[in-house]
């Protein structure tokens, strides 16, 4: 299954193929398609994946940096508390409510695979939150529920980094607190979407410097992706490009008491079968 990745190398932003050892670039080829939401629009990974058929390898891994999938979406967002207890977890006394609950993240708040995620001076409350993010590649408006899994393209892995005193800083959003620059990670690349098979009941895991701390399947959401694209697009169009980041497990740093948050040189993985895992190490502004 051919993966597609952004990466830098050589101070330009580049698009490509994920081979074995390296990457096959391919943005030079296709002009008109400059970022991989463009490929996705214009209907073209068949196209570009069976170039890369064809050629050989351009940039070991050793030469690149790996830059989030879809750098310039025109939407990112994120379901909150949706897996069992997670609910439970904010010790509200609230019951789960009927609707999800949704909030926007801006490109700029990730980074890439192998690249770390950034805690701010202003607070050391860093927190991991590992997730499956799905790529729209067919817009629309009122999407049913029942055709919403046609609507996706690709498939990538999220860790929704986030600081948690900032959650809590006005009365009722989490906006601050889910968009510092570089807090969280997205990636390491796109894994193009077949089979409901892919989202419907897959392993999903965080560890933290190898200690396991998420682990769920996605047959477990409260509110499966199908009816997060219906919902989602009740309100607001999607696009070809668009990601929604799909809800977290149980287990975050948060959670436990005391509370356990990333600190520089701790190592954050997130895997999900059939995508990969992305990991992060952690560094200090």
């Amino acid at each position: 299954m051919m993966r597609l990745a952004t990466f830098t190398a050589d101070g330009r932003q580049l698009w490509g193929a994920v081979a074995d050892t390296g990457m096959i670039a391919l943005s030079d080829a296709f002009p008109q398609w400059p970022t991989l939401r463009s490929v996705i629009s214009g209907g073209g990974w068949k196209l570009v994946t069976e170039l890369a058929d064809r050629l050989a390898l351009t940039h070991p891994f050793r030469d690149i940096r790996w830059d989030i999938p879809v750098p310039d979406a025109e939407k990112i967002i994120c379901v909150g508390v949706n897996f069992p207890d997670r609910n439970a977890e904010y010790k509200d006394g609230q019951e789960a409510p009927p609707n999800m609950s949704l909030f926007p993240r801006f490109a700029r708040s990730f980074t890439g695979h192998d690249q770390p995620l950034i805690r701010p001076p202003e607070s050391p409350q860093l927190d991991y939150e590992g997730e499956i993010a799905v790529v729209i590649g067919r817009g629309g408006r009122r999407i049913a529920e029942a055709d919403a899994l046609d609507h996706i393209a690709a498939l990538t892995l999220c860790n929704e980094g986030t600081i948690r005193d900032w959650v809590r800083h006005a009365k009722f959003n989490v906006t601050q607190g889910k968009n510092w620059d570089r807090s969280g990670a997205m990636g390491p690349w796109l894994v193009p979407f077949t089979d409901p098979g892919q989202i419907l009941d897959v392993a999903l895991e965080t560890r933290v410097n190898g200690a396991i701390r998420q682990s769920d399947r996605t047959g477990r959401m409260l509110f499966p992706v199908a009816r997060q694209i219906a919902y989602i697009s009740t309100f607001t169009t999607l696009v070809p490009g668009d990601i929604i980041v799909t809800g977290t497990p149980t287990g975050a740093g948060a959670r436990f008491d005391p509370p356990l948050w990333l600190n520089p040189g701790d190592v954050v993985e997130v895997s999900a079968e059939g995508i990969g895992t992305l990991r992060n190490g952690v560094a200090d502004e």
